[in-house]
């Protein structure tokens, strides 16, 4: 399976509902121990959540990592260069699937990434090892993969008309872990550590809003494996924009669209 072409005009159609769990996110993360702090992000995107954390830590030097050459162009373009409270924000490329901290980090954050990278549990010792005494490491990614809307791309993907073609593209159920097993893992690495969920609630307005929100994440690999047949990629949103209207019907004021999201903050033993 070939790894999905971003959109970040598309991703930041909601930006506003996608930034809000890493705002809660962050308000859980302790102080941090250098002075000024050196920030890791991981899977930054477009860099519009990177921001925030200049915003938490105006000293710091933050580098946003990405292997999304579009979203890191965008990343580049908009929020590269001092930071207003005299530090610093730099984008590179780097791959959640081999990426290992070159020098110690005080502060190793990810939103919405690791849902992407097969096995990432696996990883959390190499970014453990990579923070400072005192350090924190903290997450979060989608809970909804039994949701309707993965549920329905997945059923469709697989059924007779798309098998052939989609069928090994979307990821599975497994592709984030229980609260609680993200809790034993972490421990287990010697931290201290806080995992919760949340269910928002998201009211998304306008036509087909859920599959405009799933066209900047979900559905890219649907959206990428189709690009090379423009007819083939829209007989499928036809069939999946039809699923998603009956799934989550528009109410007066737009339509509701309940995100399952799951949150860990692990704290390493200073």
């Amino acid at each position: 399976m070939s790894a999905p072409t971003w959109d970040p005009a598309q991703y930041l159609r909601h930006a506003d509902h996608r930034a809000r769990p890493f705002t809660d996110l962050l308000a859980r993360v302790p102080d941090l121990p250098g002075a000024p702090p050196r920030i890791a992000d991981l899977g930054c995107g477009p860099g519009n959540v990177t921001t925030l954390l200049a915003e938490r830590w105006p000293t710091a030097h933050i580098t946003g990592y990405d292997n999304s050459p579009e979203m890191l162009d965008k990343a580049h373009v908009d929020h590269a260069g001092p930071t207003p409270g005299g530090g610093r924000i730099d984008f590179a490329p780097a791959d959640a699937r081999t990426w290992e901290p070159v020098r110690p980090y005080d502060l190793i954050v990810s939103n919405a990434t690791l849902q992407w990278v097969p096995g990432h549990a696996d990883r959390f010792a190499d970014w453990i090892a990579g923070l400072t005494p005192g350090g924190t490491f903290a997450f979060q990614v989608p809970g909804n993969f039994d949701a309707p809307s993965h549920r329905l791309m997945r059923e469709l993907a697989h059924s007779a008309r798309w098998s052939d073609r989609l069928a090994d593209t979307l990821r599975h159920a497994d592709a984030v872990l229980a609260p609680e097993t993200y809790l034993a893992r972490l421990t287990a690495l010697g931290c201290t550590a806080d995992v919760w969920e949340t269910t928002y609630i998201h009211l998304l307005t306008g036509e087909d809003p859920v599959l405009d929100w799933v066209k900047g994440t979900g559905l890219r690999p649907v959206l990428t494996a189709l690009a090379d047949d423009p007819g083939e990629r829209e007989a499928f949103m036809a069939e999946y924009r039809t699923a998603l209207r009956e799934a989550y019907p528009s109410g007066p004021h737009g339509t509701p669209f309940p995100f399952r999201r799951i949150f860990a903050v692990a704290r390493k033993e200073a």
